[in-house]
């Protein structure tokens, strides 16, 4: 979705931290960022004292780079104690990229939640050196740019395990309801959904903490898309469920520390907006398909702002979530033109 400037909300940091350098954001709370090679160029990691080791929140991809920054942080900022644990929000690549290199490498415990190991894992194993035809079958369906599509269908497509560092056997499960220790506090686990399955937010009993990977943040919603690998999914519905069921527990003192971007305050606000936005978007769109559409077709009232062939992706698979959402709903009927691509129209 498009970037915005939400109202309401406070950064008390405007100035991230850069390289190895890290900002304590709470007492043992270490904020980090790390780079990566895309228009969205770093996420965020955190690092929370354990006393005679560390906690990590997420890694960064699996890259020689970024191996190396984290050994700067160790000797740097966590003081050359150890990292004992790796807690991983989302199977995302920049999220879990590393989390088996700390585990093979530095001997430490990987936590997070089953569907996350499980697609991980599931994903580092699937290599691909062609385009599969059920991917470009999707393509198809979506309405893909022919240009692009030619191109996908020519090059070697992008493999997890590119950027995601094999995962060896053993994790430890989180679950919604589940509590952990961290960083001294105690915190309890809620669950999002729609960006990425089960994905695990943690929000602090004793202070105003809550880390929140991307489900929730501050000046962008995150990419909620349909894939080939489960192609009537609704990650839109599961999006707004979740974003419903978390909203009850923000309070304007959160502090809320995100996958990117900056952490904030002002949470409520936040969550009305990141429900509004979709919400305003399922209705351009409606308003849109008044004659029918193809995913391809309906960035414009979806996104408000051009698309590059850099975020053509992962734009399509989101408009598709959105047109898909709207059939689902009875909101919209579908039929399909003889190239296999899906068209939307408004039903009524």
């Amino acid at each position: 979705m498009a970037d915005i400037a939400p109202k309401g909300l406070r950064y008390p940091w405007d100035t991230p931290p850069v390289g190895a350098a890290a900002i304590e954001v709470a007492s043992g709370v270490l904020w980090l960022r790390l780079p990566l090679p895309m228009k969205l160029d770093h996420v965020n990691v955190y690092a929370l004292d354990e006393g005679d080791s560390w906690t990590v929140i997420d890694t960064g991809f699996a890259s020689k780079k970024t191996k190396a920054l984290w050994q700067e942080i160790i000797d740097g900022p966590l003081g050359g104690k150890p990292v004992s644990r790796v807690v991983v929000t989302h199977h995302h690549p920049d999220h879990i990229g590393l989390a088996g290199w700390f585990q093979t490498e530095l001997g430490a415990e990987l936590v997070t939640t089953r569907t996350a190991w499980l697609t991980a894992r599931m994903l580092t194993l699937d290599i691909q050196d062609v385009a599969n035809p059920q991917s470009l079958a999707f393509y198809r369906s979506a309405g893909m740019d022919d240009a692009i599509y030619t191109k996908r269908a020519a090059e070697r497509p992008f493999n997890f395990a590119d950027i995601v560092a094999p995962l060896p056997l053993g994790f430890t499960r989180i679950k919604q309801g589940d509590s952990i220790m961290m960083g001294g506090r105690t915190w309890d686990i809620h669950m999002g959904n729609g960006h990425a399955p089960e994905h695990a937010t943690f929000w602090s009993r004793d202070d105003n903490l809550v880390i929140a990977g991307d489900q929730i943040l501050p000046s962008i919603s995150p990419n909620v898309g349909v894939y080939a690998t489960e192609p009537m999914a609704d990650p839109i519905g599961e999006w707004l469920e979740a974003c419903e069921r978390l909203a009850p527990l923000g309070r304007e003192d959160h502090l809320v520390l995100g996958g990117h971007k900056l952490p904030f305050t002002g949470l409520p606000t936040r969550m009305r907006q990141l429900i509004d936005n979709h919400h305003g978007a399922l209705k351009r769109l409606l308003e849109y398909i008044d004659t029918p559409k193809t995913a391809g077709e309906v960035f414009s009232p979806l996104f408000k702002r051009a698309i590059g062939e850099g975020e053509y992706g992962l734009a399509l698979v989101e408009a598709f979530a959105h047109l898909s959402h709207l059939h689902q709903e009875g909101r919209a009927v579908r039929t399909q033109r003889e190239d296999g691509a899906w068209l939307y129209q408004r039903k009524g």
